[in-house]
């Protein structure tokens, strides 16, 4: 319970809109960003569930105007608080340094792009022209767009905003706001931002996981941990039936265990949700085993292109296969699987039946048909709602 406590998710957050969402944001760390839209993407997805009255507006006031978030490169594309601004320091440097981003460098592309975007201003991948190849694939990046990728890596450039869900990129002196600090972080501040980070955000954090995806920070992040419990600022905890597995707390996060409250609550959780993107630690914590399959080929999946998890209290029960056709404002269930062992009954019903009506809502649409279910459920939800 304190893992959901810390992710947002026993409780919901009220006040501004805008403060709200950046809070969820601050706390969280980073919000995913996803290209996927076979429902709201994954960014929108993620804040809705710890915001009901979240709008896509929202966050694009926090990145054009507020200037309160950036985007950068998490564990993957992520909107991040700009009070973080200078731990993205370490890995711009390292692509100014020489790192490449997928693809070889073309300097002299680079400096095309950039010489054009201070003389212009604002530019999008699609005002460069390329002619592609006849022989070219389809899904090859056309070089200005390897450069832009590249720059914005490098921290030369940054996205000012979207249009279309396509990135508009910048010079980062003309984004960036002169009040943000951006002094470069020492190995051992990035190693404590980390570690606290991620007990903020989840309660309690193995090693493992503090360093997922952070190359050349182990030894750093190792010796801030000894620190920090020689100092008695964190804990090692073990869990009940998990005694081979060490966990690190704060005693601030376990004095929260005495005030959670337990109401009942459904979440439709996105793929790419905080609370379920590291799959290891939602199997060994909750039993959960959970794969995304919009990558497995049609033929070989078993529960459907993109599913949802779904959240019962601290127990996760079932996978929801959506579809939100925007144009028909229809929402569709194309099947849901509950987990073995699950008992289906009058509470979780009623909370299924709201949220998802609430969810379809918030994809723009007015009408649910549910697809593959089992028969009597079926019949049991299509009143509810």
């Amino acid at each position: 319970m304190l893992l959901l406590q810390s992710q947002g998710l026993l409780k919901f957050h009220t006040g501004k809109a805008e403060m709200t969402a950046l809070s969820i944001i601050e706390h969280l760390g980073y919000v995913q960003i996803d290209t996927l839209a076979v429902v709201a993407r994954a960014h929108h997805h993620t804040l809705w569930t710890r915001f009901s009255e979240y709008n896509e507006q929202i966050l694009t006031e926090l990145l054009e105007k507020d200037k309160s978030i950036f985007e950068y490169w998490s564990h993957a594309a992520s909107y991040l608080p700009m009070s973080d601004y200078r731990f993205s320091l370490p890995r711009k440097k390292d692509y100014a340094d020489g790192k490449s981003h997928w693809f070889g460098q073309d300097k002299k592309m680079n400096t095309y792009v950039i010489d054009r975007i201070k003389a212009e201003g604002e530019l999008q991948s699609k005002d460069f022209e390329f002619k592609r190849s006849a022989n070219a694939n389809w899904y090859e990046w056309k070089p200005a767009k390897r450069a832009l990728e590249q720059l914005f890596m490098e921290g030369k450039l940054m996205v000012a905003k979207r249009k279309g869900f396509q990135k508009v990129y910048d010079l980062t002196e003309r984004v960036l706001p002169n009040t943000v600090d951006i002094s470069f972080p020492t190995q051992k501040e990035i190693a404590e931002h980390l570690i606290m980070k991620n007990i903020r955000a989840y309660g309690l954090v193995q090693e493992k996981e503090i360093t997922y995806l952070q190359p050349g920070l182990k030894d750093s992040v190792s010796k801030c941990l000894r620190q920090l419990l020689k100092e008695g600022e964190l804990l090692e905890v073990k869990i009940e039936d998990l005694q081979n597995e060490l966990f690190y707390t704060s005693k601030k996060q376990l004095k929260t265990l005495n005030k959670i409250e337990y109401p009942d609550s459904l979440h439709l959780l996105s793929p790419f949700d905080n609370s379920v993107i590291q799959r290891k630690r939602l199997q060994t914590i909750f039993g959960f085993d959970y794969q995304i399959e919009c990558y497995v080929p049609e033929a070989k999946r078993k529960f459907g292109y993109f599913t949802l998890p779904v959240l019962y209290n601290d127990k996760f029960v079932a996978r929801l296969d959506p579809k939100a056709d925007r144009a028909s404002k229809t929402f569709y269930v194309k099947s849901i699987h509950f987990e073995k062992g699950f008992k289906l009954d009058g509470k979780f019903n009623r909370l299924f039946a709201e949220k998802l009506k609430q969810f379809a809502e918030f994809n723009g649409c007015n009408t649910i048909v549910i697809d593959k279910a089992e028969k009597n459920w079926k019949k049991e939800i299509k009143k509810l709602l």
